[in-house]
C-alpha cells in the first residue's frame, strides 16, 4: 500500500479561502499545536502569501512574530512549509533582487522549512533568481508549474503540452529545487488532465523526484482531481480541517481519508485523533463570520477561474465597502479579463489583477478605468503572458497609464527607484522607524499599511459573528480609553441596508468588523455644514468607489490642473487616485489619511 503524504493547509490556505485570510493567530496556534503534538501531522502550511500582509493590515499583528510561535508550537522537525510568488514574493508588486533575497533570508530565520515557489505567468525568467536565493538561504524549493481550465471557447495555453513546454523550460533553466508542484488555485483543471499532466511529468522526472498537486474544491471535482493526481504518480496533495476545509478550500483530510478507503492508498493517520482536531477546530474558530461563499461548490467557476483564496478575500473587500450586491457581475465580467489578459494563470497576483479590471468594467464602464496591476500585465511589466494580450486592451492600457510595453520586465523592476532595500530604507528613516531588516521588508511588501503598523496605527479587520464579536485591540502604540460599560448593540439601517453595530468602549463593531471611534459634546444648536461637504464656496471633489483613504498627494494652498492627482484611494486592493476636475487651488482636504469613505462622498474642494 503506497503512503499519499499530505501536507495540512488549513492554517494558512484555509484562512485565506475561507476568512479572506482574517484572523487572530491566539485563536489558532493552540489547534496548531495540538496537530502537531497530538496528532502527528508533521507538515503544515504555515504562512506566505496573503497571511503574510493580512496580519499587519487586518489583525494587528507582526507577521514574523506569527511565524516564530507557528514554529514554537509545532516543535523543530516539523515542516513548515508557505508560499511565495516568484519576483512577487509575498507582495502583489514586482519586487527587485535584493527584495527577492531578503525574503528567502528572512524566512528562514523566522523559522520556515519549505518555501513553494510559483509565477502566475509560468514564466522561468521571474523563477531563477527567487529559486536560488531559496536554496542559497538553506530552504526547501518547490518549484511550481500553475494550471486552470481557460474559460470554453477559448484555447492556446493551459494545456499538457503547454505545462510539459513549461516544465522542461524550469529544468532547463537549472534552478535548484527539492520538488514540483502543480498548483491549481481555482480548481477548474479537468481531472482527466490533471491524470495526464501528473503522468507526463513523472515520466519526465523520474520515479525519484517527488511530486505535489494542489487544487481548491470550488468547482466541485477535487476529490476526484486528487485521485486522478494519485493514480497518475503523485507524491503528495493539500488538504485542510473543517471549518476551513471544503467549497473554495481544500478537500477535507476526513474526506480524503474516506475516499482512499478500500484502495492501494493511504493517508497513514490515526482518524480518531483527526476528529478530534476537527472538533476543536470547530469549537476554537466558531466566532468566525464564515461567509455563505466559502461553503459552496460554484458549477460556475471554470466560466471564470477564481481562486478560492481570491474569491472570499475579494468579497470580504466587498462587504467592507458596502458593494456586495454587485459581486454577481463583477463575476461575470471576469471571463472577458481573463480571455482578453493573455491566460496568465489565475492565481495571486493575476487572480487580483482579473478581478480588479472586472471590477472596474462593472464600476466605471467596459475598459474605461484600466487597473494598474492589469494594465501593467498586459503592457509586460510583470513577465509574458502565455499568449499575446488583446491588442486593443494593450493600446488602451499605455494611454491610461503612460507606460510602453516592455519586453525586459526585469530591468524595468532593477531600475524603479521606488523600491528596493535602499528605498524602504529610505521610508523608514523619514518616519523615525528602526531600519531592521524585518521593517525593511515589511515596508517593501506592504507598502504604506505596512508603516502604519510600525509606527502603532494597525488597524483591524478580523470578522466575527456579530453576537459574539470580539472588540478590537487597541493599536500598538497607543492605549485605546478604557471601558466600565457593557457593550451596546444596535441594528442601524440606512440607504435600504441593515447594519449591526456593537459599541464598546473605544470601539464599534460594524458587521463584525472592527473600527476605532470617538465622540465628544457640540452645542445642542450648532448648525455647523458636515464635513463631508466643505465649507464656503468652490468645486467638490468626490469618488465614485468607497475605500481608504491611502494618501494625500495635493495639501491645502496645492495649485492643480485638471487630472492632478489630490487623494489616493485604497479599493479593492488597488490605488485609485482622485483628481482635479478642473484647474485651481486645493482650498479643503475633508478626509484623513487611514480613514474610509463612500461613494459619493466629498474628499475635497477646489477653488
Amino acid at each position: 500500500m503506497k503512503k499519499i503524504d499530505f501536507m495540512l493547509t488549513a492554517f494558512r490556505d484555509g484562512f485565506q479561502s475561507v476568512f479572506g485570510a482574517r484572523v487572530f493567530s491566539k485563536d489558532y496556534l493552540p489547534l496548531v499545536e495540538f496537530a502537531a503534538q497530538e496528532c502527528g501531522i508533521t507538515h503544515f502550511e504555515a504562512g506566505g502569501g496573503a497571511l503574510f500582509q493580512s496580519p499587519f493590515f487586518y489583525a494587528n499583528e507582526n507577521a514574523f512574530e506569527v511565524m516564530d510561535a507557528f514554529r514554537a508550537a509545532v516543535g523543530p522537525k516539523a515542516n513548515l512549509q508557505t508560499l511565495a510568488r516568484g519576483i512577487n514574493v509575498v507582495a502583489l508588486k514586482a519586487q527587485p533582487r535584493d527584495i527577492v533575497k531578503l525574503h528567502a533570508v528572512l524566512f528562514k530565520k523566522h523559522g520556515m522549512s519549505t518555501i513553494r515557489n510559483f509565477d502566475a505567468l509560468n514564466d522561468v525568467s521571474n523563477l531563477i533568481d527567487s529559486g536560488r536565493f531559496i536554496t542559497e538561504a538553506g530552504l526547501n524549493h518547490e518549484m511550481v508549474v500553475t494550471m486552470m481550465e481557460l474559460p470554453p471557447g477559448c484555447s492556446g495555453a493551459h494545456e499538457v503540452d503547454f505545462y510539459e513546454k513549461t516544465l522542461r523550460s524550469l529544468l532547463d533553466a537549472g534552478i535548484p529545487y527539492s520538488s514540483i508542484c502543480f498548483k491549481d488555485a481555482s480548481g477548474t483543471s479537468r481531472p482527466q488532465k490533471v491524470h495526464e499532466t501528473i503522468k507526463m511529468a513523472r515520466r519526465l522526472l523520474g520515479e525519484k523526484a517527488r511530486l505535489a498537486f494542489h487544487s481548491h474544491d470550488t468547482a466541485g471535482t477535487c476529490v476526484l482531481a486528487y485521485r486522478a493526481a494519485i493514480d497518475a504518480g503523485a507524491d503528495q496533495i493539500d488538504l485542510a480541517i473543517a471549518p476551513l476545509s471544503g467549497g473554495t478550500s481544500q478537500p477535507d483530510v476526513i474526506t480524503m481519508w474516506h475516499a482512499l478507503r478500500g484502495t492501494d492508498y493511504t493517508l497513514d493517520i490515526d482518524i480518531n485523533k483527526i476528529l478530534l482536531l476537527a472538533a476543536r477546530c470547530k469549537e476554537g474558530l466558531k466566532d468566525y463570520f464564515v461567509p455563505p461563499e466559502a461553503t459552496c461548490v460554484e458549477p460556475l467557476i471554470p466560466f471564470f477561474p477564481m481562486p478560492g483564496g481570491a474569491l472570499t478575500a475579494n468579497t470580504q473587500m466587498l462587504r467592507d465597502n458596502g458593494l456586495m450586491d454587485r459581486y454577481p457581475e463583477v463575476i461575470a465580467a471576469m471571463g472577458e479579463a481573463v480571455a482578453k489578459g493573455g491566460f496568465g494563470t489565475s492565481v495571486t497576483p493575476v487572480s487580483q489583477f482579473y478581478f480588479q479590471q472586472a471590477f472596474n468594467n462593472v464600476m466605471f464602464g467596459p475598459w474605461k478605468k484600466i487597473a494598474e496591476g492589469y494594465g501593467r500585465m498586459v503592457l509586460g511589466y510583470f513577465g509574458k503572458t502565455p499568449v499575446a494580450p488583446d491588442p486593443e486592451v494593450v493600446q488602451i492600457a499605455a494611454e491610461q497609464l503612460k507606460l510602453q510595453p516592455t519586453t525586459d520586465h526585469l530591468t524595468a523592476i532593477e531600475k524603479d527607484p521606488k523600491r528596493g532595500i535602499a528605498a524602504a530604507k529610505a521610508l523608514l528613516e523619514k518616519e523615525g522607524l528602526p531600519t531592521t531588516d524585518e521593517n525593511v521588508f515589511i515596508a517593501s511588501a506592504c507598502e504604506e499599511k505596512g508603516i502604519a503598523f510600525l509606527k502603532g496605527n494597525g488597524t483591524i479587520g478580523v470578522r466575527k459573528n456579530a453576537a459574539k464579536a470580539e472588540a478590537a485591540p487597541a493599536p500598538a502604540a497607543s492605549a485605546a480609553p478604557s471601558s466600565s460599560t457593557a457593550p451596546v448593540a444596535y441594528d442601524v439601517e440606512l440607504n435600504s441596508r441593515t447594519y449591526h453595530v456593537i459599541l464598546d468602549g473605544a470601539t464599534a463593531l460594524v458587521n463584525g468588523t472592527s473600527y476605532p471611534f470617538g465622540v465628544k459634546e457640540v452645542a445642542a444648536k450648532t448648525a455647523a455644514a458636515p464635513a463631508a461637504t466643505g465649507t464656503g464656496t468652490g468645486q467638490p471633489i468626490t469618488t465614485q468607489l468607497p475605500g481608504l483613504v491611502l494618501r494625500v498627494e495635493k495639501p491645502v494652498g496645492s495649485h492643480v490642473k485638471t487630472g492632478d492627482a489630490i487623494l489616493v484611494l485604497e479599493s479593492m486592493k488597488m490605488e485609485t487616485a482622485i483628481t482635479a476636475t478642473h484647474d485651481g487651488v486645493v482650498a479643503e482636504i475633508l478626509v484623513a489619511q487611514g480613514k474610509l469613505v463612500q461613494a459619493g462622498q466629498t474628499l475635497a474642494i477646489i477653488r
